[in-house]
């Protein structure tokens, strides 16, 4: 499945859409997590333990939505959109596209 932020596909044509395709991903982070990121916070650096819960929340969505795609019978999703919130001590990502049919691939 090819997964674009792009309107289209360069040098091929669209010949069916499907419509909307969504996936959502809603993860709680780890109170130790928490704490330790908030210290990190203080004097400086990355987050690694956030950054993973987000690499991980963005596959998530990204997967559901290419589920709902191939459900659908396309082979490409086109102007994708990721979505990311933070609800409480709770993460949530959001991915959203076009599913749509593209020739010759």
């Amino acid at each position: 499945m090819l997964v674009l932020t792009t309107p289209s596909m360069e040098g091929n044509k669209i010949i069916r859409y499907h419509g909307l395709v969504t996936g959502e991903a809603i993860l709680g982070a780890n109170i130790f997590r928490d704490f330790f990121a908030g210290i990190r916070d203080v004097v400086g650096g990355r987050s690694a333990a956030y950054e993973i819960e987000l690499r991980r929340a963005k596959n998530l969505a990204v997967e559901e939505m290419t589920d709902q795609a191939l459900a659908l019978g396309a082979n490409a999703i086109v102007s994708v959109d990721l979505d990311y919130e933070c609800i409480g001590n709770m993460l949530m990502v959001t991915a959203s596209g076009t599913a749509v049919v593209i020739e010759g691939i």
